[in-house]
């Protein structure tokens, strides 16, 4: 009678101790995933690489500037060598919008590699001026339209920021198990990054690809700089981290909610 009394008990404490071992892992999972999701996004965020591009012009095609940007006045005499191949490169981020002057290469990535970049580089600030608006080269509206859309896109790239780097503070303070709430509410905050981050990234596209600001950009320096202007847009490192955070984040997000769960119904 002893040991039949005694082995519900002990039933139940290999039941505990199973649910405690399945719970480590699934923690040890969702901890890794977070970490990553927390490196990828921040990389994303603190990075300026977002969109790439690069303008070329024949240099015979040039109708208001001269080597180095001079403008041209009436009857001044331009010699340039028909096999210049140059461009001026540009990247832009949350923070800074850069561009420099080189020679077209093969392949063109290679120039915005971080340790490949000259020393003449010109940068300024571009939390709510996106490429390649102005104020100059775009009309009132024109412009009002990119500042309240560049001023959303950042929003929502500090949104994002802020939840991730909360959920991660979150996360420790509820190690080990201490509160099924703090779990529930560093995966919230998980799963808000990753939607806000993946809005962030479907905003750049629908910019790039859909808006018309670019072949307007592109139409107005053929009319009044060069009638052979390409613009070549791609998208950077920074793009590229983005959807990979927010795949982390989901899941990170997605697993600190389940652990929440069990930690609720185990304690009931």
């Amino acid at each position: 009678m002893g040991s039949d009394e005694c082995c519900p008990s002990q039933q139940g404490s290999q039941t505990r101790l199973d649910t405690a071992m399945k719970l480590s892992v699934v923690l040890f999972f969702a901890g890794f995933f977070g970490a990553l999701a927390t490196g990828f996004l921040l990389l994303s965020f603190g990075t300026d690489y977002w969109l790439l591009a690069s303008e070329t012009c024949s240099p015979e095609d040039l109708r208001t500037v001269g080597p180095g940007k001079v403008p041209l006045e009436q009857g001044d005499m331009v010699v340039t060598q028909k096999n210049e191949d140059t461009a001026m490169f540009h990247h832009e981020g949350f923070f800074w919008r850069c561009s420099f002057g080189g020679r077209i290469e093969e392949d063109t990535m290679l120039k915005f590699w971080f340790t490949n970049q000259p020393p003449s580089k010109v940068c300024m600030h571009s939390y709510l001026f996106p490429f390649p608006v102005s104020e100059k080269t775009h009309n009132g509206t024109a412009y009002d339209s990119a500042i309240i859309y560049r001023g959303f896109w950042s929003i929502f790239v500090l949104v994002g920021v802020v939840a991730v780097v909360t959920a991660g503070f979150i996360i420790i303070c509820a190690a080990p198990f201490a509160s099924h709430r703090l779990y529930k509410a560093g995966g919230g905050l998980f799963i808000t990054a990753g939607m806000f981050f993946l809005a962030v990234i479907v905003m750049l596209v629908i910019w790039v690809q859909v808006l018309d600001t670019l072949n307007q950009y592109v139409e107005q320096q053929r009319t009044l700089q060069c009638s052979s202007f390409q613009l070549s847009v791609q998208y950077g490192l920074s793009f590229m981290f983005a959807p990979v955070g927010v795949f982390f984040s989901l899941l990170a997000g997605l697993l600190f909610m389940l652990i929440g769960r069990s930690l609720r119904l185990q304690y009931q």
